[in-house]
């Protein structure tokens, strides 16, 4: 398993790393609230131990800010905070569980392997809703297309585009295709309209990790790099 521990008080955080690497987990660390949500997306933990009391940035907001990037990882929050309302904010911003301080190491292993757990045996999600390639990730429900934890910057028919192609990767998807889904309803629009959507998202594109490859006959594809 590997977890994610995002603590400050130096002493507390080295004897949680021993600890848990005895139990064989892989453990990294993090002291600092502007560097945790990076530190996040690097690792992609199994589960992410927070406390609340963070420099520079507050636990709330590093969660705020991870679930709003789009990641979904198991988190323990940790905090000397024990009040019901704390409580409250904590869950409502998307923690999994919650655990005052001081507690039983034994307990803090048991809610962490029991919150891997809970991942490891959700079903998988069969609505085909999100979609990821090199470093691009695509939420259909959100209409958001993430590159690496960040939402980018797109239109409307910029994200119609990119909905069509990641659906599946590295397939042929034809012109006429995109040109109906992306222009539904405007039937006098051309085909060429579909090189002007293709040609501002190349260069949104730059450094995601994928390429979108025109097949002169066939239409457009999207294939990581």
């Amino acid at each position: 398993m590997r977890l994610l521990l995002i603590e400050d008080d130096p002493t507390l955080a080295l004897t949680l790393k021993r600890s848990l690497e005895r139990k064989m987990m892989q453990v990294q660390l993090c002291d600092h609230g502007s560097q945790a949500v990076a530190a996040w997306q690097a690792m992609q933990p199994d589960v992410v131990v927070l406390d609340l009391n963070l420099p520079g940035l507050d636990g709330l907001q590093v969660l705020k800010n991870a679930r709003q990037a789009g990641l979904p990882t198991p988190v323990l929050i940790l905090t000397a905070r024990g009040t019901v309302g704390d409580k409250i904010l904590g869950l409502n911003a998307g923690a999994d569980d919650y655990l005052p301080k001081p507690f039983d190491l034994d307990e803090l292993e048991a809610r962490v392997r029991a919150l891997n757990r809970r991942q490891s045996n959700a079903p998988a999600s069969t609505d085909n809703q999100t979609s990821t390639l090199g470093a691009l990730r695509l939420d259909r429900d959100n209409r958001a297309l993430y590159l690496q934890g960040e939402v980018m910057d797109l239109s409307p028919r910029e994200f119609a585009l990119m909905a069509a192609l990641m659906k599946k990767p590295e397939h042929a998807v034809a012109k006429e295709r995109l040109l109906d889904l992306v222009f539904p309803d405007q039937k006098d629009v051309q085909l060429e309209a579909i090189e002007v959507v293709v040609y501002r998202l190349r260069k949104k594109l730059l450094g995601a990790g994928v390429t979108l490859v025109t097949l002169r006959g066939l239409g457009y594809l999207l294939k990581a790099e």
